[in-house]
């Protein structure tokens, strides 16, 4: 009932379906279904999907990315411990797969026992990446039609982490029940607290219950358009113009305050390329229609910036290759 009641929680599909028709005039007209991957040619399918994250953080000037490291698979415990040490790592950090969506597999680990856990489930490359303790948390998206001189800031989503706050007299597996958006991840959150369950919080106190600004862990999006800014946008248009073969994604950052986000003080954890949602239609205030209406805008978006690679000499890849891209994602992901 939860789910049915807000419309943030219903299946992929149904958000993108508007979106998909409308991709299938786009393809009739582009010659190709796989148009997209010419909106950024610098980064392989475009970044719709099966793009090694790594290598797309190794574009980024060093400055704006935490520390990360990339290790093969199969890889071992010590392994990990070891490179680690190696780049003045230490725990908590954040592991997830090279190759991956929406969060898939991303997790904060603490410990080793964490790691040999991780690692037993991984079917591609390991990065291992700074914990980015930053109290901000932003997905700023990025827009360059190749026949202009800048880019501009076309969405902005806070994230707010999962959370709950005591009130003196409840549990924590209470307060975790009574909120709808904590409850959808109970059965994760069971696991992870199940020796604090039965705690009183006390009045006040707050307990983030994930640390992971995404959307399937429980990370609530908040719209956060009314604060695109001039500013904002020749940030990030200075920061995008030194990432080759870049014109269209989401920066996934972090950063101190609102301040420092305007002025380039950030961390980039990710950087999506066309396959990045928009994510301030997954508020849940912003309306069904109004959300169709974004996502088709979205595609509008990156058919004209491929059209215009297109013409540019960038070619679409071809179908066999997609293929090849989309087979390598799903056995990642399945």
């Amino acid at each position: 009932m939860i789910k049915l009641r807000s419309w943030e929680y219903w299946p992929f599909g149904i958000v993108q379906f508007p979106a998909f028709i409308y991709f299938l005039w786009l393809s009739l007209r582009a010659r190709s279904f796989v148009f997209f991957s010419a909106s950024n040619p610098g980064i392989p399918m475009g970044g719709m999907f099966g793009e090694s994250k790594f290598d797309v953080l190794r574009k980024i000037p060093s400055q704006y990315v935490p520390t990360t490291i990339l290790l093969p698979n199969p890889t071992t415990t010590a392994e990990v411990l070891h490179h680690m040490t190696k780049a003045g790592m230490h725990f908590p950090v954040i592991l997830k797969p090279d190759i991956g969506e929406r969060g898939f597999m991303v997790q904060r680990v603490t410990n080793e026992g964490e790691v040999s856990s991780y690692i037993g489930q991984l079917r591609c490359p390991l990065i291992v990446q700074e914990l980015v303790d930053e109290p901000l948390e932003y997905g700023v998206y990025y827009a360059k039609y190749p026949t202009e001189k800048r880019g501009r800031v076309i969405s902005l989503v806070a994230k707010e982490m999962l959370s709950v706050t005591g009130d003196g007299e409840s549990t924590l597996k209470e307060l975790i029940l009574n909120k709808d958006r904590a409850k959808l991840q109970w059965k994760k959150l069971s696991e992870r607290f199940k020796n604090e369950l039965n705690v009183v919080v006390e009045e006040g106190k707050k307990i983030e219950l994930e640390s992971i600004g995404n959307h399937v862990h429980g990370t609530r999006f908040i719209n956060a358009n009314n604060f695109i800014t001039d500013q904002l946008s020749e940030t990030f248009d200075a920061i995008s113009s030194q990432i080759p073969g870049f014109y269209f994604g989401r920066f996934d950052l972090r950063c101190k305050t609102l301040e420092d986000l305007y002025a380039g003080n950030v961390k980039i954890m990710e950087l999506n390329g066309c396959g990045a949602e928009p994510g301030h239609i997954y508020d849940s205030e912003y309306s069904l229609w109004r959300a169709f209406g974004d996502v088709v805008r979205h595609w509008h978006n990156i058919y004209r910036i491929a059209r215009a690679n297109n013409k540019m000499g960038v070619a679409y890849l071809s179908h066999r290759e997609a293929l090849a891209y989309y087979k390598k994602f799903r056995s990642v992901i399945r």
